[in-house]
């Protein structure tokens, strides 16, 4: 492979993989990878599938998967009164679901790091009040991670 990925694309590819596995049973976790990253860097993937996937990409998808359950769970106490996970958009979970595996689990990436991505994220696949909303959610979750340490 001849371009090394920054985070940030690999935190897109990680929302590319991760949104389809919510709606798809029969998607595989590695085709799901495999997708994402051809959707923006062809080059990468071969006529085998055979490809490098980025280890980063893989620990997110991963994480994500495994932890699912628990992150629902952080961002379900974040809501409104009477709010759900089923009424949140799917493309806003994802992206909440990637920012709380990396401030609850990676421990080389800074809180604050994963809250901008998260931010970044939502401006290029939400909208502007998702952007607001995904903030909230992440400022409160980073003001108590902060407070009990």
């Amino acid at each position: 492979m001849s371009k090394e990925l920054s985070r940030h694309e690999i935190r897109q590819m990680a929302v590319q993989a991760l949104f389809p596995l919510d709606f798809n049973q029969d998607l595989t976790k590695q085709d799901a990878i495999i997708h994402a990253i051809a959707l923006e860097h062809e080059e990468m993937v071969d006529e085998e599938q055979e490809n490098f996937v980025p280890t980063y990409l893989d620990l997110l998808v991963t994480g994500v998967c495994e932890y699912k359950a628990s992150l629902d769970e952080v961002v379900q106490k974040h809501l409104r009164r009477g709010w759900t996970l089923k009424r949140l958009s799917k493309m806003d979970v994802t992206i909440l679901r990637i920012a709380l595996f990396e401030m609850l689990h990676v421990d080389n990436v800074p809180n604050k790091v994963a809250l901008n991505e998260a931010i970044e994220l939502a401006k290029t696949f939400s909208d502007d009040q998702s952007r607001k909303f995904i903030n909230g959610i992440l400022s409160t979750v980073n003001n108590e991670l902060e407070a009990s340490e």
